[in-house]
Formats: structure tokens, sequence, C-alpha cells
């Protein structure tokens, strides 16, 4: 889902910066300089370079370091590419627990699970979960929350 996700904005991108480059050198503007007219073509050919690095690469990379796990009274998760965030949300404190699908998500049959405090911080999302598991893991946590709510503010 993740590499069909970012193949999709990538070639909407280079049809952007393609018609962009089509407009510069047949538009016959004469503000526009002649070089920038004539490497006109090569952004929308760059970023097609990028694009598709980035599409082979992002995805597998982003697996091999995002984690979650759920424990009986703590939602721990790890996300980053360069630098690693971690983040501990006790169920004690999670006020709402969403689980979305996208119409990719739908595609795969995958959602996402967003978990929410008080607090921003506080707050944590788990991309890509089975659309069962996501809906399981989010009526188990908001009983769970409810259980063990305590009258901290």
């Amino acid at each position: 889902m993740w590499t069909l996700s970012i193949a999709i904005g990538a070639l909407v991108m280079v049809a952007v910066l393609a018609a962009a480059a089509w407009g510069i050198t047949t538009a016959g503007w004469d503000w526009i300089p002649a070089w920038v007219a004539g490497y006109a073509w090569w952004v929308p050919g760059l970023y097609a370079l990028y694009a598709a690095a980035k599409t082979a690469i992002a995805p597998r990379w982003r697996y091999k370091v995002h984690r979650w796990e759920i424990t009986a009274d703590m939602i721990y998760t790890r996300t980053g590419w360069i630098s690693r965030a971690w983040q501990l949300v006790p169920v004690s404190r999670i006020q709402t627990v969403d689980h979305t699908q996208g119409w990719l998500e739908r595609m795969f049959r995958v959602a996402t699970l967003e978990v929410q405090t008080a607090s921003h911080a506080g707050s944590s999302t788990i991309e890509g979960l089975d659309a069962d598991e996501a809906r399981r893991i989010s009526e188990e946590l908001a009983v769970r929350a409810g259980e063990l709510r305590d009258d901290a503010t």
C-alpha cells in the first residue's frame, strides 16, 4: 500500500512538472530566460528518477523501522527514519480510539489506528494494520481505557 501511495503521488507530480515544462517550451513566453526553457524538461526527468528511488526504498525502510506493541497498560510505537522516536501512551490516559480506512487502505484491507490522549504529544498512530485487527484493537482499547480511567487531570 505504501509503495502504491508513493507511486501515485509521484506520477501526479511528474505529470504536473511535465505540463509545466511543456508550457514553458511551447508557450513562447519572452520573459522566461532561454536557459530555463532549454532545461525545462530536466525538472520532470530528475524528479522521476528521485520518485523511482523513493518508491523503491521508502516503503521497505519504513516497514523495517516502524514498530508498535500494545500491552495491558501501555501502547508503544516507534517511528523515524534517521532519528527514531519512541512513544509510550498509557491506556489509562486514552480519550478516543479511532480506526480509519482510506480508499487505498480498503483496496489492501488495512486500516489506520489512532489513539488520542488529552496531550497532542501523547497521541499515537499505527498505520497498515489488518482491518479486522484494527477494529478489534480499537474496541479492546476503548473498553480497557474505560476500565482503567483514573481521576487524574
